[in-house]
């Protein structure tokens, strides 16, 4: 902190060294800044004001994604190695190869548009929409 002493026509400036215990400065240092120059007299009182409240937005539920794993099989991504001629090795992820698909479902008589893996395409096709949903643990009705 540094104070400007004058005596007569010389002036001294000391500086006083910080204490570490009091590291913050107080409130009443911080309403007013005065500053005395070669006779002039600079000073600015800053209002008082209340501190701001942080603005945030009000709450809104998010929509869900469409996650990359299939709900019939539950395959997801694998992780592996992309390897260079330099045999150098880098992560990568291997998705499934998920489709849109109508699929015509008997039992209610519709199409369901589902996303599904090819996987489950051909087991689909095999085994029926019901039989695989059931497995699965899906009900179709809700979708």
């Amino acid at each position: 902190m540094a104070t400007l002493a004058t005596l007569g026509t010389t002036s001294l400036l000391r500086f006083q060294k910080a204490d570490p215990l009091k590291a913050s400065p107080s409130p009443h240092l911080l309403g007013s800044l005065s500053s005395q120059v070669s006779g002039i007299k600079l000073s600015c009182n800053l209002p008082d004001v209340a501190p701001l409240k942080p603005i945030s937005a009000p709450f809104t539920p998010l929509q869900p994604v469409a996650r990359r794993v299939c709900p019939f099989t539950g395959k997801k991504a694998n992780k592996a190695n992309k390897v260079s001629f330099s045999n150098h090795k880098t992560k990568k992820l291997q998705f499934v190869n998920l489709q849109y698909k109508k699929v015509w479902w008997e039992a209610g008589k519709r199409y369901v548009k589902l996303r599904l893996s090819t996987k489950a395409l051909k087991t689909i096709e095999k085994n029926g929409l019901d039989a695989v949903a059931k497995k699965a643990g899906i009900d179709l009705r809700k979708e």
